[in-house]
């Protein structure tokens, strides 16, 4: 039997620095107590469990098998201790702590900002740290679970990943204002025949979509650019003579300032959806279940694209 009584959590944290450091000496310094008090407690915790913990012959220190249990133990402890302080505090003070978020880049810093600061307005205690990357990223960041929530458009899931619909945008087509489709109500595909054109990489998802399409109506565009961001692509599109196919929700700030327009395409048109994915039984932290509720609710949303539409 066992005899349990000497252990504590700061047995087990002492045990647990000795391992780690691999020395007596600077466990203890760690745990504000002399070397000699710290060997006096691996001694008698070796007594109580029958089992010889550190291979004494050999520098620096070493964990006889025993031992690697005996740490593996406290590690275990202490985390699992870590963990229920946390969700203690939880409960008493609301959402702390922080979600882990990657986008891709046209969801705009804008867009995130405002809603960043309707968070933190309504949660003080946690924050958003957020990284924009392109799309294979932020399933790459998912995956390895680096993040806890990833926001792309024309979501998959994977068998190890899992989709929350966001929402639709509507794709039109931009061009500067002097340009002759500007003219124009609605744009059919054939009307985009032969024009111009400004185009995503053609690893992207969106260019793919764009491009079926076109194909499917039997269009065929010169394409003269390729860009993987719709920023980019807006700044070209506005010097240039140009059309492009973007969201409708990217182009408000350009809109108003008259800088481009956008005209909608014949119906059935094009739609970018927008989704969320994370990794499947994923424990979300209060944090990222508040950013979660939050992102979804459709206030939180018309408020971004009010914000974005100011922009000048």
């Amino acid at each position: 039997m066992i005899n349990w009584a000497p252990v504590d959590f700061p047995h087990l944290k002492l045990f647990r620095d000795i391992a780690q450091t691999g020395s007596m000496s600077r466990g203890a310094a760690l745990n504000n107590i002399s070397q000699s008090a710290a060997s006096q407690h691996v001694q008698e915790l070796e007594r109580n469990l029958d089992a010889e913990l550190i291979d004494r012959s050999s520098r620096p220190l070493r964990l006889t098998e025993a031992g690697r249990l005996y740490a593996d133990l406290c590690r275990d402890v202490l985390r699992r201790r870590e963990e229920f302080e946390s969700a203690l505090e939880q409960l008493r003070t609301g959402v702390v702590g922080s979600v882990r978020v990657a986008a891709i880049f046209s969801v705009g810093l804008v867009e995130m900002s405002r809603i960043e600061e309707e968070f933190a307005q309504r949660w003080p205690e946690a924050r958003i740290e957020v990284q924009y990357v392109r799309p294979e990223r932020v399933y790459e960041a998912v995956r390895h679970d680096e993040v806890d929530l990833g926001l792309v458009s024309y979501p998959h899931p994977a068998k190890d990943i899992a989709v929350i619909p966001w929402r639709e945008e509507e794709m039109m087509v931009a061009a500067a204002p002097a340009h002759p489709v500007s003219k124009l109500s609605r744009v059919a595909a054939a009307d985009l025949d032969g024009m111009e054109f400004i185009g995503f990489d053609k690893d992207l998802p969106i260019r793919r979509e764009v491009d079926r399409f076109l194909r499917d109506r039997g269009a065929e565009v010169d394409i003269r650019i390729e860009l993987d961001s719709i920023p980019m692509i807006k700044e070209a599109l506005a010097i240039g003579h140009a059309v492009s196919i973007l969201p409708e929700r990217m182009l408000r700030a350009e809109v108003a300032a008259g800088s481009l327009v956008c005209i909608p395409l014949e119906a059935p048109g094009l739609i970018r959806p927008l989704g969320i994915i994370h990794l499947k039984k994923k424990r979300f932290s209060r944090a990222a279940t508040a950013f979660l509720s939050l992102l979804r609710q459709p206030q939180a949303v018309e408020d971004a694209e009010t914000e974005l539409a100011r922009v000048p």
